[in-house]
């Protein structure tokens, strides 16, 4: 594995285990002020283990959706990707302040705005269709691109 993973670090519309539900458009203010960049990615959202760093973040019509880079020069970072490219360890859980809320008729909190600090790999999201896997490095991707492409045939 390269260190790159990518997969969904909130999902809208969907409550989660502490019934908090995240609404479309709750990241862009934060996302518009801080990008990937000032988006710190953790690891059990634990500030003293910094292993990596996002490369994009955008909102979807699914959720927040993250691409990072684990920094494999950085034992604990080897270690996730490890875990992760065996499938023991997808789970993604985001850090925040909350901007703005309403109470949802169900008892939830609807979250509409929120200030994004960090996005960490964890083992257990409270939010359990927050999850990450590896993603192919762009040479493993050409490399099955030519596997799966039709041999060419020379004309005799």
């Amino acid at each position: 594995m390269d260190g790159l993973i990518s997969g969904y670090a909130s999902v809208f519309g969907v409550p989660d285990l502490g019934r908090d539900v995240v609404m479309p458009g709750a990241f862009s203010g934060s996302l518009a002020r801080r990008g990937a960049a000032g988006v710190r990615m953790l690891f059990q959202h634990d500030p003293a283990e910094p292993i990596g760093r996002w490369l994009s973040l955008r909102e979807d019509a699914r959720g927040l959706y993250a691409e990072g880079q684990l920094n494999l020069g950085v034992q604990r970072a080897r270690e996730i990707a490890a875990l992760m490219s065996e499938g023991a360890l997808d789970g993604l859980s985001i850090g925040f302040r909350t901007i703005s809320a309403r109470p949802g008729a169900d008892g939830s909190r609807r979250l509409q705005g929120i200030e994004l600090w960090e996005i960490s790999v964890v083992t257990f999201p409270l939010q359990p269709g927050a999850r990450a896997s590896p993603s192919p490095s762009p040479e493993a991707i050409r490399g099955l691109a030519r596997r799966i492409a039709p041999a060419r045939h020379r004309a005799a």
